[in-house]
């Protein structure tokens, strides 16, 4: 499995930090949140890593190189400064992530979650790891049924940003910017995402105030 971590963010919420060091690598507990997730992915068995790259993308460049002191080969996915969100992030790295199904992670959670090991049985597109929703949400994402991802008016659960995909997933899509939310929602509704909860140590590092929270000893 390749898998795709997802770092071309400008961390609005994070600046004036943001403005001289990217998102993902924000160190949390003297270690960067990207190279963290290397470390994981690497201890999983995965040896190819895709990042995407955008604002200070050449920062992430200099730091991670060509993935070998991490034990991995990574390749890097150029958006430049037209950042193209989620969805048309992966879109444009599919050449680069294979036939197979892959592994998604936003560089920007904290979280001591094992891989997902998981297959995905026709029709299921992709496979979600959902969290407790956090207090600072008003809401959740999504809910779980019967092994399902469902679409609730009342979601308890939220996507904690880890994921795998079928390239299937984005037939149809086109070229260009473009949210994966909704995409998530209509393949919900027609039952196409597989899911599970993750109950232990998660965190979306979005606000100075959760890196602080997470910087705790």
């Amino acid at each position: 499995m390749i898998a795709m971590i997802l770092a071309a963010g400008r961390g609005e919420r994070l600046r004036p930090l943001t403005d001289e060091v990217p998102k993902s690598l924000v160190e949390i507990r003297g270690q960067s949140l990207l190279e963290r997730h290397l470390e994981n992915i690497r201890d999983a068995g995965i040896e190819t890593a895709v990042v995407n790259l955008g604002w200070l993308g050449e920062k992430i460049v200099d730091r991670v190189g060509s993935g070998s002191r991490y034990g991995l080969d990574v390749i890097y996915s150029q958006e430049g400064d037209n950042v193209l969100e989620t969805g048309g992030g992966i879109y444009k790295a599919l050449p680069l992530l294979g036939r197979d199904p892959f592994l998604v992670i936003n560089a920007d959670v904290y979280t001591d979650m094992p891989v997902p090991d998981t297959g995905l049985a026709a029709p299921v597109l992709g496979h979600l790891v959902m969290v407790p929703t956090p207090d600072y949400r008003e809401h959740g994402d999504f809910d779980l049924r019967d092994g399902l991802v469902r679409n609730d008016a009342v979601a308890r659960l939220t996507f904690s940003g880890v994921a795998i995909y079928r390239p299937e997933f984005f037939m149809g899509c086109e070229a260009g910017r473009f949210p994966l939310a909704p995409m998530l929602r209509e393949a919900a509704d027609a039952g196409q995402l597989s899911g599970e909860l993750y109950d232990g140590p998660w965190a979306d590092i979005g606000t100075k105030a959760r890196l602080d929270a997470a910087n705790r000893p």
